[in-house]
């Protein structure tokens, strides 16, 4: 089965690479870099969920021998400084789409300072944290948890939900 992830990050990759290990066997994947079309810091749910969409769809248009594509997008509920990040997965197949939303965790007040500086979120954990790169390793929520519940681990469970349709043909 091969499987195209519209992301070169690996915990997107090692995300869907787990996810679609729970339910199927003889899994190859391919992270490939293709544009989202929001913007780097996508906010609220449609744009988050529009960017998964537009990266499942670009993946699918300039790798088409796969048979499923996942997009993965990461974004922010913003209501003054009280803000919670979350992501969207989508998964495609030639016949349908699954798609599903991460659980949502509150940021701290300085990083919520920071993105309203107009930083991205990775960006202003690693000023906060002092870290390099953290978005593609235990990202906010390990770093937040201690690494006990890693962004890997947060995407998994969403990719393993945005399969349910393809589990179950006969309802979907």
């Amino acid at each position: 089965m091969k499987i195209v992830v519209a992301s070169k990050n690996p915990v997107k990759i090692n995300a869907a690479v787990e996810g679609f290990c729970t339910y199927f066997e003889d899994v190859e994947v391919l992270g490939v870099s293709v544009e989202s079309g929001v913007s780097d810091q996508p906010k609220g749910d449609e744009e988050t969920l529009k960017g998964a969409l537009n990266r499942v769809e670009n993946a699918r248009n300039e790798f088409g021998d796969a048979d499923y594509w996942v997009g993965i997008e990461g974004g922010l509920s913003v209501n003054g400084l009280d803000i919670e990040a979350f992501a969207w997965i989508v998964i495609t197949s030639k016949e349908k789409t699954g798609k599903a939303r991460t659980t949502s965790f509150q940021l701290p007040v300085k990083v919520a300072e920071l993105i309203a500086e107009g930083y991205e979120l990775g960006h202003a954990n690693d000023i906060l944290f002092k870290q390099q790169n953290s978005k593609q390793k235990s990202g906010a929520v390990g770093l937040l948890t201690g690494n006990k519940v890693n962004r890997t681990a947060l995407y998994k469970q969403a990719v393993q939900l945005a399969l349910v349709p393809f589990l179950n043909p006969g309802l979907y």
